[in-house]
């Protein structure tokens, strides 16, 4: 089996060693990189959903960047959303914050249930440059 060509962001290699999974894979042009969610250095909930989201977005340009790109190359999102009857709204305001300008990415939104106490998680691929 060839080996993973994975990206760690500084400062977080052991919160990922400990989960056990990698925070991106780098593969045939594009960076592949697990969903982030707005945790802090020791792995512990920003608190406040607002707060929470711009960490998870945060942590993710953190990974982006340690691969050599930006939010600029993300080609697909993912997020997940507890509650997000209740919440889209709120965490789609801060959304633009990180997005950029048109063309955006596509994205699919799902609803769940439960995300290990965080309420928003977001997944991306990146085409490298």
């Amino acid at each position: 089996m060839a080996q993973r060509d994975v990206v760690f962001p500084a400062g977080r290699q052991a919160l990922y060693e400990r989960n056990r999974y990698s925070p991106a894979v780098r593969s045939n042009g594009f960076l592949f990189v697990s969903g982030q969610v707005g945790s802090r250095e020791d792995g512990s909930p920003e608190p406040g959903l607002e707060a929470q989201v711009r960490r998870a977005f945060e942590n993710l340009n953190a990974v982006l960047a340690a691969a050599g790109c930006g939010f600029d190359d993300v080609v697909d999102v993912t997020v997940f959303i507890v509650d997000p009857a209740e919440k889209f709204e709120r965490i789609w305001a801060v959304v633009p914050e990180y997005w950029g300008e048109a063309p955006y990415p596509n994205i699919t939104c799902v609803g769940v249930t439960w995300l290990y106490g965080f309420d928003f998680e977001i997944k991306v691929v990146a085409k490298l440059p």
